[in-house]
């Protein structure tokens, strides 16, 4: 009777009432979730859970530390700027008023409005660069390369978007032509790839540059000195600035910020003084109609110089990059406070100084200061330029940390050096690389004229790569009112490809090599990509169904063993065909077999309440799953107590998904009597991926040579996870993709 009530009352419901209640089961008067594409409960109900919100204490001590990591690239930038503008010299005295006006609206439109205002805003709950962007956007959007999507996922407190409720035709318009192609995910995942490839590239240059730019000015004061010997000074300086990138950026941003705040005290004084005592009609400059003239003056060379005034943009995207190191308060608080005051007073001050002394044009950083002044400036120059180059390292390692946890670089070891602040991070194999590189690029070109061709390039393809990102985040994400997207495009898009069609103009001139670092980065991270989805493809195509995983384990031919077995596979949806293979040679399984896959969701971190997900396999009550998810700015996930955590979560599924309370006291006492007699042992599965027969000459390559030879020269996983060698067993299996 019961039961037909339950029918009428389903019969009766509406259709939206079906919708909600077909994710609902009731068991021991628990209210459970469950998915179709996961066949998963979770381990609770999940509750909200958001990052907490910082005190003004915290704000001001990162707004301090952020001085001396994010802000380096930015502040040293007056060093080389003017120079870049004028490789040739001044023809005419009013051309400075034309470079100064745009200096300050370039700063003004880019750095503070887009980056500071806009592009902050379009954090991954607090985390920033490219790869933020692009998950933003998958998560909105059906463009994921991966086929490991989980409706389950959803759930996850930080993964749900707080956006307008109101829907526009444009968001709609857009989001369906994204989700009807396969080329348009490509040229997303590409443009990704190419972005976060050019931010390292920058991380290469931005050392250079800046330190020969500032050991260059001791030819002033010792002109004996020769440029061989300034490169080499150079050098030494480059290689101590990266071996002290150990210490994390928590003590290197305590140790460089005071440093730097020194800086950006002479160079608003500097400027100040300049300003008054030369020529203070540079004020002038403020009149956008001195841009006009300048063009028109110049013409060709005008647009040719763009190259040069892109230089004071340098660093802009590392406000961005090196969000997840600090967070958005404390760098718009600094920025504004600090950076942006006294890089425009340099840059007014210089400017001044010039109009009286337009031969000076090469050394105007230099020799636009007072004489008492200019030693305490030289070092102060020399440390700063150094300290410039920690915001484009510290967003390398942020990049490649991201990179690696959505499966878009070789495994590397990821340090987390700072309990205190989230996303602090270090990579001793890409700090080593950059080293080897920056010291190839300061040895090759030896001065900056070519590093600065090189540089412009790099930056002004970046904000190009962020402008578009960021379009599609107002237009889908966000619902901007067209007419602010549209304004957001013919204003900054408009100033940034003007910009990066006057440095393509050098290409040739320096301009190539951060393509040809760019190219490099690229081919390794898209071939990563491609051989780590087509294994699992692979293992999604030929999973073991839990039919034949209930017949396995109950095949009275197969030996049981005392103990719990961790099985570790990268799938999420279904058992790995690695645990028939391994069953098939080895015919003994232990007596509890838990299958644990960790995955990275697009977001930036996963809360401790939404991490585990288990459930229980075929027929067996003694097999179960467990997805362990995290984001991929999470702290290491293979910290030692993981595996403690998985036995306590294991038997608090049981406990809660048991309806028979004596049911429930027997598993939990072969799990307890598992553990006592045998412990906790690890399988492990080892794909090897090779193309198949029939595959063409370009995917045989990709696979069989560049996938295989990176999965042999990188950390494998049994290494990342930290697994105890003594208690791990790997099963090898060939696949043929």
């Amino acid at each position: 009777m019961e039961d037909g009530n339950k029918i009428a009352e389903k019969e009766n419901r509406s259709p939206k009432e079906h919708e909600i209640m077909e994710e609902i089961d009731y068991v021991g008067g628990k209210k459970l979730r469950k998915k179709d594409s996961f066949d998963m409960e979770s381990t609770g109900e999940m509750d909200t859970c958001h990052r907490q919100v910082p005190g003004w204490g915290t704000i001001l001590t990162l707004a301090f530390q952020c001085i001396g990591v994010v802000f380096g690239d930015l502040g040293t930038s007056p060093l080389y700027t003017l120079p870049g503008i004028f490789p040739d010299g001044i023809k005419h005295n009013d051309d400075l008023l034309g470079a100064l006006s745009m200096i300050f609206y370039v700063i003004v439109l880019i750095t503070l409005i887009k980056y500071i205002l806009i592009v902050l805003a379009a954090n991954d709950n607090g985390d920033g660069g490219t790869f933020a962007l692009y998950s933003l956007i998958c998560r909105h959007v059906k463009i994921s390369m991966m086929p490991n999507q989980q409706a389950e996922d959803r759930e996850v407190s930080n993964f749900k978007l707080e956006m307008p409720n109101r829907r526009t035709r444009l968001a709609s318009a857009v989001k369906s032509k994204l989700e009807s192609s396969k080329a348009w995910s490509y040229f997303l995942l590409m443009m990704t790839l190419t972005a976060v490839s050019m931010v390292i590239g920058d991380g290469i240059l931005t050392p250079c540059i800046s330190v020969l730019s500032a050991v260059g000015g001791i030819k002033l004061a010792a002109s004996s000195l020769s440029q061989d010997a300034i490169m080499w000074i150079s050098v030494v300086i480059l290689i101590f600035l990266f071996q002290i990138q150990r210490f994390g950026t928590d003590k290197v941003g305590y140790a460089f910020a005071p440093i730097l705040l020194i800086w950006f005290a002479f160079l608003a004084c500097i400027g100040i003084y300049n300003f008054f005592r030369y020529d203070p009609d540079v004020i002038k400059a403020l009149n956008p109609w001195y841009i006009v003239m300048y063009f028109k003056r110049n013409k060709k060379d005008g647009w040719i110089s763009l190259g040069g005034v892109i230089l004071c943009l340098t660093g802009s995207e590392a406000l961005f990059a090196d969000l997840g190191h600090f967070n958005i308060r404390s760098i718009q608080l600094s920025s504004c406070c600090v950076l942006l005051p006294s890089i425009l007073l340099a840059y007014f001050g210089q400017c001044s100084y010039l109009r009286k002394h337009n031969d000076d044009i090469l050394d105007s950083f230099y020799k636009s200061i007072p004489g008492p002044l200019y030693w305490p400036q030289f070092v102060l120059a020399v440390l700063a330029s150094v300290i410039a180059s920690q915001s484009l390292i510290s967003a390398s390692f942020s990049i490649v940390q991201q990179s690696l946890a959505l499966g878009c670089f070789p495994r590397v070891k990821v340090v987390h050096t700072s309990e205190k602040y989230e996303g602090q991070v270090y990579v001793p194999e890409v700090n080593f690389l950059l080293m080897i590189a920056c010291v190839g690029v300061t040895l090759g070109f030896k001065s900056t004229i070519e590093i600065g061709n090189a540089y412009g390039l790099a930056v002004a393809f970046v904000f190009c790569i962020t402008s578009t990102f960021l379009i599609l985040v107002m237009v889908m994400i966000w619902k901007t009112h067209p007419l602010l997207v549209l304004l957001y495009m013919i204003t900054i898009c408009a100033v940034e490809l003007i910009i990066l069609s006057s440095v393509f103009y050098k290409f040739i001139d320096g301009g190539y090599l951060p393509f040809a670092f760019a190219l490099i980065m690229v081919i390794i991270m898209f071939i990563w990509q491609y051989g780590y989805r087509k294994k699992y493809q692979y293992e999604l195509e030929n999973k073991v169904s839990s039919e034949k995983l209930t017949n396995l384990a109950s095949d009275l031919k197969i030996h049981r063993l005392p103990g719990l077995a961790l099985f570790y596979t990268q799938l999420v949806h279904g058992v790995s065909p690695i645990f028939s293979h391994y069953v098939a040679n080895v015919p003994a399984l232990h007596s509890i077999l838990l299958f644990v896959s960790v995955k990275t969701l697009p977001i930036s971190r996963v809360s401790p309440e939404d991490r585990f997900l288990f459930q229980r396999v075929g027929a067996s009550d003694l097999i179960f799953r467990c997805v362990v998810r995290y984001g991929y700015c999470d702290p290491e996930r293979n910290k030692e107590g993981l595996e403690q955590i998985l036995v306590d979560k294991l038997k608090q599924f049981i406990e809660l998904h048991e309806t028979d309370r004596e049911e429930a006291s027997r598993q939990l006492a072969k799990v307890d009597n598992a553990l006592r007699e045998g412990g906790v042992v690890y399988l492990m599965g080892e794909g090897e991926v090779v193309a198949s027969s029939s595959s063409n000459f370009a995917k045989k390559f990709a696979i069989d040579s560049c996938y295989s030879w990176l999965s042999r020269c990188v950390r494998q996983q049994d290494e990342v996870m930290r697994i105890p060698r003594k208690r791990l067993v790997k099963v090898g299996m060939t696949y043929e993709v």
